[in-house]
């Protein structure tokens, strides 16, 4: 359980590895699949796709989006919206997950330093995804909003600066 964990900015070399991943069903329908993430981040230059590493193997990917859409979650200018946070199925269960999110807050500031705060919405139902959020330091504020599969959680992860 020593794996170096690294989050990096998503570069060509890791879509192979990508284009591999898997996720069961019930967690599909909560989050995107590391092609579908890529291929709105090609779109949409407000999504930074970052890759989590574990000894140089990607093991997962999420994206951190700046712009009008973080307005739809909160008021506070210098936040960056989490989304689509996955891990490949077959790595699971390894704490990949909550060591990347650890590392969050210093990733942030080396690559977004006006950024203070980071702000995602996960489904009442995820309950597993919540647990992990609430666990490395997101804070429920009692803010909850309809999304595409149902009611949803706000969470914020204040970035120290």
């Amino acid at each position: 359980m020593n794996q170096s964990i690294q989050l990096v900015p998503y570069t060509e070399e890791y879509k192979e590895a990508l284009q591999t991943f898997t996720l069961p069903e019930e967690q599909v329908q909560f989050t995107a699949h590391p092609m579908e993430l890529l291929d709105k981040a090609q779109q949409d230059p407000t999504r930074n796709p970052i890759v989590i590493l574990a000894d140089d193997k990607p093991v997962g990917i999420f994206a951190l989006q700046s712009g009008s859409r973080v307005q739809e979650y909160t008021n506070k200018e210098s936040s960056l919206l989490l989304t689509s946070f996955s891990i490949n199925y077959i790595e699971q269960g390894r704490g990949y997950a909550k060591r990347a999110l650890h590392l969050l807050p210093n990733y942030v500031d080396v690559y977004f330093p006006n950024i203070e705060e980071i702000v995602l919405a996960v489904n009442e139902r995820n309950i597993p995804a919540q647990k992990l959020y609430i666990t490395v330091g997101f804070e429920d504020r009692g803010q909850r909003r309809i999304g595409p599969i149902g009611p949803q959680l706000v969470l914020y992860l204040p970035v120290k600066k």
